[in-house]
């Protein structure tokens, strides 16, 4: 290999496949040669697989026998950055580095050679006579603000033959063109006017754009209540970064957030950005991947995968709602988008923003320890206010039997709607009730392949586990003892909740609004924009709710349940019920009306319900953070979760005893084992699952102590393994 990391034709070299294997493979550089961080197909066994160019070949094979690099593909290299990235994400997380390369590679067609395609286009014409078909047809070009789709993509997502499109192609009224498959996204124009900012929000916009221009990585907590404009400040970071010729990649935790978000984007830029993300077509997904690559993509907003996009010079990060924990990754390659943004940022030279009314406590504690910098927004935007907030005390309220809306909460709502303004009743529990039980014999119905009770969604009229998604119809019989109509919902779903709202507000119109009731990110989109312009009077919803959806006619939050995360023994209940509290809250009186937060409780003198009331965010960030520390626990101390899971329970729990027992590597470096034990869900999908905890010193080798313990396993017939570095949940 020359010094400009080239092969020359014939030459060893090593190429990391995406296949489960634990090595490099050797193989011989192709006519032409190639350079390092190629992307190459490379025969294995009868297979052509896809693979990186990583390094030379280590020399270990016979180089008489060694098959050659069938063709290094069309896109651009694999960048040095990106390969540090990659290799330290897998030695933080323990993963192996093929299944890293999975995370880099996930797009299709990433060989196809360059070529025309037909695209569809809404049209200026309007069809003769419309039908459902025809109505699905347009409604899903309009939706996707003017994306162009493969025929066989939009009659999928419209549910409809190709013939419907063709017919509306005939009519104008949707428009066929021939176009390359993968086309430049439209350039962002950074010198078109923004919003006028307020005087904080300048201020921080400059702090952000000087570290830009300063160059190198940092990271930064702008921390902001809600409604305070944060998006606005960090746009003015993303203004800074397409000046300087710099890529900006912008994560959000929810899907449906986007919809809001992508219109302000291009209100701002004049094009709309790049948008990464599950709903996204695979058209589009191989697009977006291949033009990142190539800088023609200025922009990319996205969910958590889109750190793992091939960028070509990322200058900046915005991790917007921090706190989020749809940030960590729960299955598959284990992983927080939060920390690996920190890490993607620091490998390439980018800088990172980290935004949020409600932080992480393990952000706050490095903005306390000067390792991030901080800057706050302590007002909201214009003529908005923070709600009033205090609470409803349950013991004091006179309940009727099977109602969960309090008279005073009632009272409250129909003070709103007497005034023309929206209420939300929030509770973080979807379907219809938690647990169906059997009044003859006492059962509980469970999940057949999980420890977990059935919730039933009367909605969908299906029970469902929340765990592995089995479903099945909602049973006539007791499925334990066979008795007729004994069967009863206990417990509050948002479905139920949603029903008595309807029973005690019977002239409001009331929308729902949890993931599960919806068929498509789309039809979600949709409903959230219905309910900003005025489309119901009351929303009953989940966590889905809390999570920076702009309702500027909404004035009343009433939650149902401020009790319910303070249950049980999370390591983060407090953090987590505090956050979720103050930003369902903010949902109210962001705009010129002023708002009010009603929580109802049974223990208005707990301390997490006396800091949410009191607003000293700081003072129970420093309680919380003074817990945490006392007890070596995060983010003052080091944590790892082990999940043994295998069909039978026996041979996990002899795993899990063996592990306990030889844990040298990891009292070498003071760490503690704690288990095994079942885990709390201890079945999911048929596979019985026990688990061990980790515990460690903050300064401590950790994941090098791991891979010493676990190294020496030889996992039997179907037993499996997993390693989760700082777990967020421990189910």
């Amino acid at each position: 290999m020359s010094e400009s990391g080239f092969f020359e034709e014939g030459s060893r070299v090593g190429v990391l496949t995406t296949q489960p294997l634990d090595r490099l493979l050797d193989y011989r550089a192709p006519e032409g040669g190639c350079f390092e961080g190629a992307f190459v197909e490379v025969p294995l066994g009868p297979r052509k697989v896809l693979g990186v160019v990583w390094a030379p070949g280590q020399g270990d094979f016979d180089a008489a026998k060694l098959r050659s690099v069938i063709r290094v593909l069309d896109v651009a290299p694999m960048r040095e950055e990106m390969r540090s990235f990659l290799a330290r994400a897998a030695d933080y997380t323990l993963t192996p580095m093929p299944a890293m390369l999975r995370l880099a590679t996930r797009a299709p067609g990433l060989g196809d050679p360059p070529s025309m395609r037909k695209i569809y286009r809404l049209g200026d014409g309007v069809p003769d006579r419309m039908t459902d078909a025809r109505t699905r047809v347009l409604g899903v070009l309009r939706d996707y603000g003017g994306l162009a789709f493969t025929l066989k993509e939009l009659a999928e997502m419209a549910g409809v033959t190709s013939s419907v499109i063709k017919g509306l192609v005939k009519q104008g009224a949707v428009r066929e063109e021939d176009s390359p498959r993968d086309l430049p996204f439209p350039r962002l124009d950074p010198d078109r006017p923004g919003k006028a900012l307020t005087e904080d929000q300048a201020a921080a916009a400059a702090r952000l754009r000087d570290g830009l221009r300063g160059g190198g990585y940092g990271t930064t907590l702008l921390k902001g209540v809600t409604g305070s404009g944060k998006t606005e400040v960090y746009l003015e970071a993303v203004v800074e970064a397409l000046r300087l010729g710099r890529q900006a990649l912008v994560l959000l935790p929810e899907i449906a957030l986007t919809a809001e978000f992508l219109t302000r984007v291009e209100a701002r830029f004049g094009a709309r950005p790049a948008e990464w993300h599950s709903g996204a077509t695979m058209t589009e997904r191989r697009r977006i991947w291949r033009m990142v690559g190539q800088g023609e993509a200025q922009l990319v907003v996205g969910a958590r995968s889109a750190l793992f996009l091939p960028f070509r010079d990322l200058g900046l990060v915005i991790v917007d709602e921090e706190h989020d924990t749809s940030y960590k990754q729960e299955d598959g390659v284990l992983y927080n988008a939060r920390d690996m943004a920190v890490l993607r940022a620091a490998t390439c030279g980018a800088r990172v923003v980290l935004a949020s009314a409600t932080p992480s406590l393990e952000t706050w504690a490095n903005a306390e320890a000067g390792k991030y910098e901080r800057l706050d927004l302590v007002a909201r935007f214009g003529d908005a206010v923070l709600p009033e907030m205090r609470t409803i005390d349950m013991r004091a309220e006179a309940m009727q039997s099977g109602s969960w809306i309090s008279p005073s909460l009632r009272r409250a709502v129909q003070a709103r709607l007497g005034k023309g303004e929206q209420a939300l009743l929030f509770i973080n529990r979807r379907g219809y009730a938690p647990v169906t039980l059997c009044r003859a014999c006492g059962q509980q119905i469970g999940c057949e392949h999980c420890d977990a009770r059935m919730v039933e969604h009367r909605f969908l009229k299906r029970l469902m586990c929340h765990q592995c998604g089995e479903t099945r119809p909602i049973p006539d019989t007791c499925p334990s003892c066979g008795a007729e109509d004994r069967l009863a919902p206990v417990g509050p779903g948002i479905e139920r909740l949603a029903e008595e709202a309807a029973a005690a507000f019977p002239d409001a119109r009331i929308a729902a609004l949890s993931s599960d009731l919806f068929g498509s990110a789309r039809a979600l989109k949709e409903r959230i924009a219905e309910i900003a312009e005025g489309g119901a009077d009351i929303v009953i919803g989940t966590q889905l709710v809390a999570k920076g959806h702009n309702f500027p006619n909404l004035t009343l939050v009433g939650v149902i349940d401020a009790d319910l995360g303070l249950q049980g023994s999370d390591l983060r209940a407090a953090e987590r019920t505090f956050q979720l509290m103050r930003q369902v809250a903010g949902r109210a009186g962001r705009a010129a009306k002023a708002g009010q937060a009603l929580l109802q409780t049974f223990q208005p003198e707990h301390p997490v319900i006396r800091a949410i009331l009191s607003g000293d965010e700081e003072g129970f960030w420093k309680a919380e953070a003074a817990g945490r520390q006392a007890a070596g626990m995060p983010p003052y101390g080091r944590m790892a979760g082990i999940i043994l899971s295998g069909p039978e329970a026996g041979p996990v729990f002899d795993l899990g005893n063996m592990l306990a027992r030889n844990d040298a590597p990891l009292r070498r470096v003071n760490a503690q084992v704690f288990g095994p034990a079942p885990a709390p869900i201890a079945r999911i999908r048929g596979r019985h699952r026990v688990r061990l905890l980790v515990k460690a010193p903050k300064g401590a080798a950790l994941q090098e102590a791991l891979a010493q313990w676990i190294a020496p396993l030889r996992l039997k017939g179907d037993l499996r393994l997993n390693v989760d570095i700082d777990p967020q949940s421990f189910f």
